[in-house]
């Protein structure tokens, strides 16, 4: 199942030149206005270490903060050049990170935590510079199951329950975001994902494929793998991962904390070039041209239409539902979105804990407190005029009306009726 992708090796097409030429119409001065005396690195002790990083990505919607920083120049401004590296699945990236082939990632908040503590591959010091996006996931389910009645969870526990066979799902990657959210899902339903349920790893571009030839009954996914799967007839979009936490963290900027070490003002120009291209991609009016840059071959390799709906908000289900989502996928919603809140990486380790991922609970805190580098980010929001919360924390309620406010992680984690 895990294909390599090919990345194309020939230069940008046309479309994405012309792209860039409109881009630059804004104006040099209206790019640039934001970046004071930090836009320009002088020689000397705040100038990169390192000018040229490989950064790499799974194709997938989220990935167009490192993709436009790289194809708006914006990079450039802050004395670096980022080399998008289109990788084929997570556990590739996850070895290409710890191996120091790729310098940086787009890449899955709970595979960082994993790392970290040693249950997503070869124990390592990691480090997140910010949150890429929030929202924008999904839960697909095949057509044979709406035609059975199952539309929703609860119909779907049901037939689950009196026709009985062995039911498959699939995740991205066993500590990543899209298990946690599948997983959530299904035991908010009564349904134990551990027992009830077969889960089964594949990446996100082959999840379509998969359901075709009937290989699984539902996955969770990154955009643009539900609505392509509504766009080939075979799936339909039973929960949205906003419907599970609205403004849910999910994919982060992460590196090694060697790297960090080795490259201090590398990761700061980084953070800085990446927190600007997701304001740029906030903006409604960028939109469609950043959703049809990233569909080319290079990126995500997807129709356009495909991206573009769920990019600007507009959903359907699949089986007669359509509506506009308010809570769609954000990449910087003034700030809001890039903080990498302590909450955010506490709640990935409480629910590793919760599925026997990790067998006693870890400083919750103090791993957080190691690996999200509120520091760098500061430093380069605050240059960019980006406000930075004063509390590391955050709560929200989730699908199930339980609270997660980060106070008390461990009983938090032991709370759950459904569990490993």
């Amino acid at each position: 199942m895990n294909a390599d992708i090919p990345t194309p090796a020939d230069g940008p097409a046309a479309s994405r030149r012309e792209f860039i030429k409109k881009g630059s119409a804004i104006g040099t001065a209206a790019l640039f206005s934001t970046l004071g005396h930090h836009g320009v690195w002088a020689a000397g002790s705040d100038a990169p270490e390192k000018t040229e990083v490989k950064i790499g990505f799974i194709p997938l919607t989220d990935c167009a903060s490192v993709v436009m920083a790289a194809e708006l120049g914006i990079d450039k401004k802050y004395g670096v050049k980022i080399v998008p590296t289109k990788e084929a699945s997570w556990a590739g990236v996850r070895d290409k990170l710890v191996n120091s082939e790729l310098d940086m990632a787009h890449v899955l908040y709970g595979l960082i935590y994993g790392l970290q503590l040693g249950t997503a591959g070869p124990k390592k010091d990691m480090a997140i510079l910010m949150n890429l996006n929030q929202n924008g996931q999904a839960i697909t389910l095949s057509k044979k199951l709406a035609d059975k009645g199952a539309v929703d969870g609860p119909s779907l526990a049901k037939l689950m329950a009196t026709e009985k066979r062995e039911y498959t799902f699939a995740q991205t990657f066993p500590t990543g975001t899209h298990a946690m959210w599948l997983y959530y899902w299904l035991a908010s339903y009564g349904i134990n994902p551990m027992q009830d349920v077969k889960t089964i790893v594949v990446p996100p571009p082959q999840m379509v494929a998969n359901m075709r030839i009937g290989n699984m009954d539902g996955y969770c996914v990154g955009e643009p793998w539900n609505a392509r799967a509504i766009y080939d007839k075979i799936g339909y979009t039973v929960a949205t991962t906003q419907d599970i936490w609205v403004d849910h963290p999910e994919k982060v900027l992460g590196t090694t904390a060697d790297f960090i070490a080795k490259n201090p003002n590398t990761a700061l120009a980084l953070t800085k070039a990446i927190l600007e291209a997701s304001r740029y991609i906030d903006a409604t009016k960028n939109r469609a041209e950043v959703a049809k840059l990233i569909a080319g071959k290079a990126y995500v390799n997807a129709p356009e239409e495909v991206i573009e709906g769920r990019f600007l908000g507009h959903y359907d289900n699949g089986i007669g539902k359509k509506w506009e989502d308010p809570n769609y996928m954000k990449f910087f919603n003034d700030g809001k979105v890039s903080f990498p809140y302590l909450s955010d990486g506490m709640w990935f380790l409480t629910q590793h804990k919760r599925w026997g991922l990790l067998k006693s609970d870890p400083d919750y805190l103090g791993v957080a407190k190691k690996v999200n580098r509120i520091d760098i980010y500061t430093e380069a929001a605050k240059s960019l005029g980006i406000s930075v919360p004063t509390d590391h924390m955050r709560s929200s309620k989730l699908i199930d009306g339980v609270v997660w406010d980060g106070k008390d992680p461990k009983a938090y984690a032991n709370s759950f009726k459904v569990k490993a």
